[in-house]
């Protein structure tokens, strides 16, 4: 089952020190924009992961291709990709090594998520990272 209760999810954000942020954009009107910038913000290492965006870079960090180009230990996944994209966004975390999988607002894969969690990956679906640190009020700065 995907973290829901606030605890869960608190302790989750409150371990995660690098997020890679799969379908991150240049494009300051774009939610993935927003939030990653909200991530930044929070004190986070935020990896950009956008093939089309790949060597430029996003809000001041390098952006690569792909989960398996993150040459660092990846925390939490959080994927702005549409729901039909998010068992391949799984199998590319969990080959990566990641220890969560987070799925934006609207994004839903229940058999993604039961792969993960079958892998040991925390999971947290259809909820903003943006929005659950001002309602949780944690701040890491």
């Amino acid at each position: 089952m995907p973290l829901t209760a606030d605890a869960d999810i608190a302790r989750l954000l409150a371990t995660t020190r690098t997020i890679a942020l799969v379908g991150a954009s240049d494009r300051p009107e774009r939610a993935a924009h927003e939030v990653m910038g909200v991530l930044l913000a929070h004190g986070y290492h935020v990896i950009p992961v956008n093939p089309q965006l790949a060597g430029q870079t996003v809000l001041g960090q390098s952006v690569v291709a792909t989960l398996a180009d993150v040459a660092e230990p990846i925390d939490l996944v959080d994927v702005f990709r549409r729901s039909e994209f998010v068992a391949d966004v799984v199998e590319d975390a969990i080959a990566a090594g990641a220890k969560a999988v987070w799925t934006q607002l609207g994004v839903v894969d229940h058999a993604a998520a039961a792969r993960a969690e079958a892998a040991g990956l925390a999971v947290v679906m259809d909820r903003c990272p943006k929005i659950e640190l001002r309602r949780l009020g944690i701040s890491r700065n």
